[in-house]
């Protein structure tokens, strides 16, 4: 398996950009994956000018680039969570906002010509253990009083056995970055651009806004963060995200061979679907092993784990892909898309759709859009960051920040503990080491040079950890993820890990 996105891989990189820093613009997005594209999209066609800023020298290469592009209204057992904690309504909003987002797209599609592999699908969320189908009753239940094409069943196109599933008829799959590609390329022009290879780092609100860049500044009247993890430290959203990722593993195989829907357990989150591939067969796409972002485990022996569930489930004779799907789930499961915090009028933020970002983030560009333009959404207070819902989000706060607590105060201690030098190090590999009371982030390549870097992430300071699989250094409490030579490849963190002199 290559370790990279088939998303990527099967496009190219169109230079949308221009080669001076824009100074203006109505709206100044950051972050070029599905809202930021989408938001800047749709105020475009609004009569607005933007400018789309993105770190990256590619468009739709960070999350968006590596999920699992499933469009559908079904996230798991997510109704009843929302009716059981928020009432019905929630849970009908809920629904209506992702069967919005759905519509547009297709709608979009068609008008615009988009070439992106769309075609709706049935999306079935199954169990296999006879003790889970209650609650999947339970689910189906909730899911069709708040308004969606959800029903029971027991039998699936799988080629393994189910105790049950819930099925959603008329949902969607698409390529995503084709998708947005399309989007982007009809964003340039009459006083909007896209910039890439330029990372934010600063932010001065006021009237206009100014945001820092290493470009340059760029004044806007309004700016939208859709970074994935909202750079930029007000709106405490350090404090009420969680940041966790699946793996993703995909080969070719004959349609006839593979099921046409979209499946995803609620026991263990293996999710199953399949995309057309130009020689008639079709990639299938298979993801699972769930895990916080930077928790002390081998990347590498969960890609082990999840192919051999694949291989063992499906006939796919070899999988040619590998990638990292990350996402961030909020305290209380529902989206923050709205204002960045209670104080600003013209700072906007688009974050935490808990693994369901196709939906949620097209959501978030039709949401930001009539929000920024003036006009009324019943959404609005649903998805709003500054809403106040202490009873639903309490045991989740308290238990996502006891374990950045544990991290910050453990990794200091830690820090004074003797740990193995560089010699260890076999080529390929990277460990924190110690030298006196300084944490050291020691990578050695396939050559045997060593390269060392500071192992406190510049973001808020927790101790990094090596990923065996990406060969990347993530921090566990944020999710800032950084190369081997420092470069900060997602944020929250702007800045890159400086390097050090190797220990003695």
């Amino acid at each position: 398996m290559q370790p990279r996105s088939y998303w990527l891989d099967s496009t190219g990189d169109p230079s949308l950009g221009r080669a001076e820093h824009p100074q203006e613009a109505d709206v100044v997005v950051l972050g070029a994956g599905i809202a930021g594209i989408t938001t800047a999209y749709l105020l475009k066609q609004a009569g607005m000018t933007v400018a789309l800023i993105e770190a990256d020298d590619r468009l739709a290469a960070g999350v968006t680039g590596h999920t699992t592009a499933k469009v559908t209204s079904q996230h798991g057992a997510m109704y009843a969570t929302l009716t059981s904690s928020f009432g019905p309504d929630t849970a009908r909003a809920y629904g209506a906002g992702q069967h919005l987002a759905i519509d547009w797209i297709e709608t979009e599609a068609a008008a615009i010509g988009a070439e992106a592999d769309l075609s709706r699908r049935d999306s079935y969320a199954y169990v296999e253990d006879e003790s889970s189908v209650p609650g999947l009753r339970r689910e189906a239940g909730a899911a069709a009083e708040a308004g969606l094409p959800a029903q029971f069943v027991t039998g699936t196109e799988l080629p393994f056995p189910v105790a049950g599933a819930v099925r959603f008829t008329g949902q969607a799959q698409f390529h995503p970055r084709r998708w947005l590609l399309a989007l982007a390329a009809r964003i340039p022009g009459d006083g909007s651009e896209i910039v890439t290879g330029t990372r934010a780092t600063g932010l001065t609100e006021g009237d206009p806004c100014v945001v820092e860049t290493t470009s340059g500044p760029v004044r806007g009247r309004h700016v939208v963060v859709t970074t994935h993890y909202p750079i930029f430290d007000r709106g405490v959203f350090f404090a009420r995200l969680e940041p966790r990722r699946d793996l993703v593993v995909a080969g070719p195989a004959d349609p006839d061979d593979v099921p046409a829907g979209m499946y995803i357990s609620t026991e263990d989150r293996h999710s199953i679907r399949t995309t057309p591939l130009d020689d008639g067969r079709v990639l299938v796409i298979v993801g699972g092993e769930p895990h916080r972002v930077g928790a002390r485990t081998s990347v590498a022996r969960h890609y082990d784990e999840l192919h051999a569930w694949a291989q063992d489930r499906l006939p796919v004779r070899e999988y040619r892909y590998r990638w990292l799907a990350h996402d961030l789930t909020t305290v209380d499961s529902l989206p923050y898309i709205g204002r960045f915090h209670p104080r600003t009028r013209n700072v906007w933020v688009a974050t935490g759709f808990g693994h369901w970002g196709m939906t949620n983030g097209t959501l978030a560009g039709l949401l930001l859009r009539d929000l920024i333009t003036g006009e009324e959404n019943p959404l609005a207070g649903v998805f709003d960051p500054t809403r106040r819902t202490v009873r639903q989000s309490a045991t989740e706060f308290v238990r996502a920040n006891a374990y950045v607590a544990a991290r910050l105060i453990g990794d200091r201690v830690d820090t004074l503990a003797t740990r193995p030098g560089p010699a260890a190090l076999r080529p390929g590999s990277g460990r924190v080491i110690t030298a006196g009371t300084r944490a050291i982030a020691a990578y050695r390549d396939d050559e045997g040079s060593l390269h060392c870097l500071s192992a406190r992430c510049t973001h808020l300071g927790c101790l990094v950890v090596f990923n065996d699989a990406e060969r990347t250094w993530d921090c566990p409490c944020h999710a800032s993820r950084f190369d081997t030579d420092g470069r900060v490849l997602s944020g929250p963190a702007v800045r890159p890990l400086p390097r050090v002199a190797p220990p003695e």
